[in-house]
């Protein structure tokens, strides 16, 4: 029965690749369910956690994290968190609108974020905790309260300024010794991060931090050409390296400087590969399932690409229709596996699908 009603559902996105897929607000509800159930689902659990002593043995996720202790890992949690946030602001009218609200009122308590901020100075050798990958999808959370205009949003947003300076403290101290970036597929990708970590410093008004994140973009890629994406991706991705490099190059380069360095960066084989839906054999798999995720993130980061490309380029409506190629895939595989991808599939699609 349950399949029948997703078909039904999805039964828009599978058809021709130049339908581009919109976030209704049928989808949106069903989409948001995957966070809602899962915020508040203490196990299985990833905690990343680096135990210290014995008295530390017995601690539970939630006693560690009580506002982001579910979803099976912090950083999957907080972008849940960031999900259901820019749903409600963008989508007030939703069905389930006051139960996305009762949600994040309890997760953003101020008593339960300032524990989550004390965990970075409580503990010993958290300054690696979730670096950099849950930094830069707090800040994405933040920078969605930060620009809502709502009575709401100005409450947890002040409720997580102790988190989100303490992340800031641990970046603006790493990122000048950060001498190498990581041009992975997975989370310590430094590309995804600083993009977001730039949205973030722009939205706040943080030019320092800005302006080191620009330099460092430059530094670690600048120079790069003829990126060897022709073997992306690998068995466990959710980026495509290459594709997280431009996006982040498009936000620091002038169009004409971007269109230039853009040029040198992919050769035909690359592209062509990179446009490549990809092949994933099994969707309970906690770490195969991450292949559904490259498909909404290669979606975002071409949609991205696309608009910093001049309308002579002719990458810009290539990249336009093969993200809606993407989005058409995976829109469907989300609903087909376990919690190895309900516990965060359903943001990245969310994120993809944003104009």
């Amino acid at each position: 029965m349950k399949k029948s009603l997703l078909v039904i559902v999805f039964l828009p996105f599978l058809g021709l690749a130049q339908e581009v897929p919109k976030l209704t607000d049928e989808m949106a509800v069903k989409l948001s369910e995957k966070p809602l159930h899962c915020i508040t689902q203490e196990y299985p659990n990833k905690t990343a956690h680096i135990i210290n002593n014995a008295n530390e043995v017995p601690l539970s996720p939630k006693a560690l994290h009580p506002s982001f202790y579910g979803c099976f890992d912090w950083h999957s949690s907080v972008h849940g968190h960031w999900m259901l946030v820019r749903l409600l602001k963008t989508k007030p009218g939703l069905s389930i609108a006051k139960d996305i609200e009762n949600t994040l009122d309890n997760s953003f308590s101020k008593e339960n974020l300032q524990v989550e901020a004390d965990y970075f100075t409580k503990y010993q050798l958290t300054t690696t905790f979730e670096r950099t990958y849950g930094w830069a999808w707090l800040f994405k959370l933040d920078e969605e309260l930060t620009t809502w205009n709502h009575p709401k949003a100005k409450i947890w947003h002040q409720n997580l300024k102790p988190l989100t300076d303490k992340i800031l403290t641990a970046w603006k101290t790493y990122l000048p010794k950060q001498t190498y970036p990581n041009r992975t597929g997975i989370h310590p990708n430094s590309a995804f991060a600083m993009a977001f970590a730039i949205d973030w410093a722009r939205s706040a008004g943080d030019k320092e931090f800005e302006n080191q994140l620009v330099e460092k973009a430059k530094y670690f890629y600048l120079k790069d050409e003829k990126t060897p994406a022709y073997l992306e991706p690998d068995g466990s991705d959710f980026f495509s390296p290459s594709l997280e490099i431009a996006d982040l190059m498009r936000r620091v380069l002038p169009q004409k400087e971007f269109v230039q360095w853009f040029d040198k960066f992919y050769e035909k084989r690359s592209i062509e590969n990179i446009e490549k839906i990809p092949v994933v054999s099994d969707l309970s798999d906690y770490q195969t399932v991450h292949l559904v995720g490259l498909s909404f993130s290669k979606a975002w980061c071409m949609k991205g690409i696309a608009k910093s490309l001049p309308d002579r380029h002719p990458l810009k409506k290539e990249f336009q229709k093969t993200a809606a190629i993407f989005l058409n895939n995976g829109l469907p595989l989300l609903f087909q596996g376990n919690y190895g991808g309900d516990h965060w599939l359903a943001s990245f699609a969310v994120y993809a699908l944003e104009d």
